[in-house]
């Protein structure tokens, strides 16, 4: 049988990495630092899925009318850059996933709204030669839910629309792949409940809650 895709355009935090605790304690080494109040883990994952200045703007006090805030931003670039991998590791079976994908011909990218440099450096180090593209915010290209990552992402493999699908763990990633027109999977691992996503409008047909749910849906 034909298989249903040519490509897999993946989400990164919360969908094939488990970031969070680097965010939580690189956002409070920036608080602690500007004597600003700790946020908790769970505060910190639901401030992430829009970008670094979205996470900074909901963990500092008073956002970006803080006078604080752009020092604050800076920094934290620059201490993630150092600490993205201290405790960051791929969810269980991601790793067989992508082999697996990569064994059949299935090509992929990754596409998130973390800072660009980041995106390319855990995709190296974690992934490797497994994803062919990887995509994260930056000047001129609109950050998720808009469809500029995704569709620059199957631009540059050259794959068509409607032979890729895209998979998620968010609302962010919801609304995305409907901007795009694109199909998508949503998985519940992550940074949202599946009550969450329900309720964000994912369909509750296209939801993986493991590995081996996902790569059904894949194959």
């Amino acid at each position: 049988m034909e298989r249903c895709y040519d490509a897999v355009v993946f989400d990164l935090d919360g969908t094939l990495l488990d970031t969070l605790k680097d965010l939580a304690d690189s956002t409070n080494a920036v608080l602690s630092h500007y004597g600003m109040p700790q946020r908790s883990m769970e505060e910190v994952r639901d401030f992430v899925g829009n970008g670094i200045r979205r996470l900074l703007q909901k963990a500092v006090p008073g956002g970006e009318a803080n006078p604080d805030f752009g020092k604050a931003y800076d920094e934290f670039k620059d201490y993630y850059d150092k600490h993205c991998m201290d405790a960051t590791e791929p969810y269980p079976g991601v790793l067989f996933l992508l082999t697996e994908l990569h064994k059949k011909g299935i090509r992929m990218a990754i596409v998130s709204n973390k800072a660009d440099f980041a995106v390319k450096k855990l995709c190296r180090v974690y992934f490797n030669e497994l994803v062919e593209v990887a995509v994260g915010e930056r000047e001129g290209c609109r950050r998720k839910p808009e469809p500029d990552s995704v569709l620059q992402a199957l631009d540059e493999m050259g794959v068509p629309l409607e032979r890729a699908v895209y998979v998620g763990d968010s609302e962010v990633d919801i609304q995305t792949a409907k901007n795009a027109g694109i199909d998508s999977i949503i998985v519940t691992w992550g940074f949202r409940s599946r009550n969450d996503l329900l309720a964000q409008g994912a369909d509750p047909g296209h939801m993986a809650a493991n590995v081996n749910e996902l790569l059904a849906y894949l194959r």
